[in-house]
């Protein structure tokens, strides 16, 4: 009789915490990095209908770099679903006003579009500076 692979169960996810520093780092790069955190795919035991991932805490979100012409081109926007209900905002505002939901909203867009997508992101703990109220998660 052949030896059969088990699948993964809930009670063999073990949660560990990363820290990302995204000082100077490319805003895209920084966030696949970040996604395939909070996802787990890199752990053995992944599987896809399962929420394997871990804790990542960014920080230095305000030191990001983005490439091109996006500081002022690219835009932020909620639309409320009535006429002229649009409100825009170009990255650098962003930046200024709230540097944390430029990550954030980054990493939400590459999570999959499932229904574990909300069950990552609150994994997802970003700051604008390198202070940050989890140090004693880290082994470090």
């Amino acid at each position: 009789m052949e030896d059969q692979t088990k699948s993964t169960k809930q009670s063999q996810i073990v949660r560990i915490w990363h820290i990302v520093n995204v000082d100077g780092k490319i805003l895209g790069r920084a966030a696949t990095e970040i996604a395939h955190k909070l996802t787990g795919k890199a752990k053995p035991y992944f599987v896809r209908h399962l929420d394997c991932g871990d804790h990542v805490v960014v920080i230095n979100a305000r030191h990001i770099v983005t490439t091109g012409k996006k500081e002022k081109q690219k835009m932020y926007g909620v639309y409320s679903g009535h006429p002229g209900g649009l409100k825009q905002k170009a990255l650098w505002q962003m930046r200024q006003e709230k540097p944390e939901e430029v990550v954030r909203h980054s990493v939400y867009g590459m999570l999959p579009k499932n229904k574990l997508r909300d069950r990552f992101i609150t994994r997802l703990y970003v700051y604008p500076e390198a202070e940050h109220p989890y140090k004693n998660k880290f082994n470090v």
